[in-house]
C-alpha cells in the first residue's frame, strides 16, 4: 500500500484529518494532522475555533503510525507527528470552506499580468487578504492596501479608507495557499478583517 494511503487510512481513523506528508533530509517522516471537520448544517450553530490539536493527539497518532509503518516496511528514520500551526496550509477544497472569512497569505504559479487592469503590478504573485467565495463561484481574497496604523496611533474620523480590492482564483492557480500567521494576544489566531498585502 503506498505511504499515502496508509497514513490517510491510519489519520482518519483515529478521528484527525491528514494535512500533509513531508519527507526531509535524514530520513524524516513529517505527518501534520489537524481536528477533523465536517461542515456544518446552514442551520448549525458556529463551530468553535479555538479547538487545537494536542501532544497527546500526536503521541497517539505516532504509536499507531510506528506500528502501521513497520507492518508496511515504509523506510524513515525518525517519525514527527505535529500540529498545522498558525499558518496552516490550505490544499483542498474543504480546506477553503473550512477558513472562509480568515486571512490567508496566497502565492500564484504565474504572475496575474494584464489581469491585474493595472489595479496591482503585473508581475504580483503574493497575496494577502480576507478568504471569501466569490459571486461567480470559486474563491476571491480581498485586501485594501491601507497601511497599518501603529500601535497608540490616532486615526482621524475624516481619512477616507482605501478601496478593498478583490482577486478571484482557482485552486489550480495557486502554488502554495496557507492561514495568515496573524497573532493579536488575546487568544485568537489567524481570524481578522481586511489585510495590508504580503
Amino acid at each position: 500500500m503506498a505511504l499515502q494511503q496508509v497514513v490517510e487510512q491510519i489519520v482518519t481513523g483515529l478521528g484527525y484529518d491528514l494535512v500533509e506528508i513531508e519527507r526531509s533530509a535524514g530520513g524524516l517522516l513529517r505527518i501534520t494532522i489537524d481536528l477533523s471537520w465536517v461542515q456544518p448544517a446552514a442551520d448549525a450553530p458556529a463551530p468553535l475555533l479555538d479547538q487545537f490539536v494536542t501532544v497527546e493527539d500526536c503521541e497517539k497518532v505516532t504509536r499507531q503510525l510506528q506500528f502501521a509503518l513497520e507492518v508496511d516496511g515504509v523506510e524513515y528514520k525518525r517519525l514527527e507527528v505535529s500540529s498545522p500551526g498558525i499558518d496552516r496550509p490550505l490544499r483542498h477544497e474543504q480546506d477553503f470552506v473550512r477558513f472562509a472569512g480568515s486571512v490567508i497569505d496566497i502565492t500564484l504559479k504565474a504572475p496575474i499580468g494584464a489581469a491585474a487592469s493595472g489595479q496591482v503590478n503585473a508581475t504580483r504573485k503574493k497575496f494577502r487578504g480576507t478568504l471569501e467565495r466569490a459571486e461567480a463561484g470559486g474563491w476571491q481574497i480581498v485586501w485594501s492596501e491601507e497601511p497599518a496604523v501603529k500601535p497608540g496611533a490616532k486615526v482621524s474620523k475624516k481619512r477616507v479608507p482605501a478601496p478593498l480590492q478583490a482577486l478571484g482564483f482557482s485552486l489550480d492557480e495557486i502554488r502554495d495557499a496557507r492561514l495568515a500567521p496573524i497573532v493579536d494576544f488575546k487568544g485568537r489566531a489567524g481570524k481578522a478583517g481586511p489585510a495590508a498585502p504580503a
